[in-house]
């Protein structure tokens, strides 16, 4: 028992001795200042590389969607966003940027993939109010594209609901996003939530009144919302002859 006191002690000493020298020659103030300018410059050239990819997309939207010229353009973009992701995760732009690109170029799993990645416990705290809520548009988007790829019968219930729950979220950060609420709108229509779809269309025309978008789906939502009333009245007086 006396030996493994010995032996614990002595232990306990050196690394005593060795923390001690280590405190002496300001070795951890060095570490950290060394991992500080490594953090620096990561961060420096993963924004050259966004501000890169930022460019890139917008020039591949200057083009009709999937033609060689946006394809080009969209798969440069991609290739500076993923530079920038790996010298700096922890910034959601990072992640988004590379998500647009992969969309324009078709790639709805992928872009998925790294919208979910922006919106990450790593990222998302590096994101705005506005910024998120712009992420999480962008995410349901995406989901709603994915899920009528795999759903050739229609609506995936499941994937709806979520989000749903994500549009409402989204709104609720940034009251202005006209596409959020049209979406919103067009994700509650998909779910047969027609007076919730017409209540969304509504504050996108309010947000954006020329928006041809907003208009119809406001249009429709108030089609359905007659046919829904007419069906009923027309079942009550029905029941009520017979």
């Amino acid at each position: 028992m006396s030996m493994w006191m010995d032996i614990s002690l002595q232990a306990l000493m050196i690394l005593g001795s060795v923390i001690m020298y280590l405190w002496i020659h300001n070795i951890p103030r060095k570490l950290l200042a060394k991992y500080q300018l490594y953090r620096d410059r990561s961060l420096h050239q993963s924004r050259r590389h966004f501000v890169k990819a930022a460019e890139l997309v917008n020039k591949a939207r200057s083009y009709p969607r999937s033609s060689p010229s946006s394809l080009s353009f969209a798969a440069a973009a991609a290739a500076e966003a993923e530079a920038a992701v790996r010298l700096y995760p922890a910034d959601a732009a990072n992640h988004v940027v590379r998500a647009l690109a992969l969309d324009l170029q078709g790639y709805k799993t992928s872009a998925l993939e790294a919208i979910e990645a922006a919106l990450s416990p790593l990222a998302v705290s590096s994101l705005s109010d506005d910024e998120k809520a712009d992420a999480l548009v962008k995410r349901a988007e995406l989901r709603m594209e994915v899920s009528r790829l795999g759903n050739s019968e229609g609506v995936d219930e499941a994937v709806w609901r979520k989000v749903e729950e994500e549009l409402t979220e989204a709104v609720a950060l940034k009251r202005e996003s006209e596409r959020g609420w049209c979406l919103l709108g067009e994700c509650c229509e998909g779910l047969g939530k027609t007076e919730k779809a017409k209540e969304a269309f509504e504050e996108a025309v309010r947000v954006q009144p020329d928006s041809v978008a907003a208009k119809h789906g406001l249009e429709r939502a108030e089609e359905l919302r007659a046919n829904a009333t007419s069906d009923s009245r027309e079942e009550t007086e029905s029941r009520a002859r017979g």
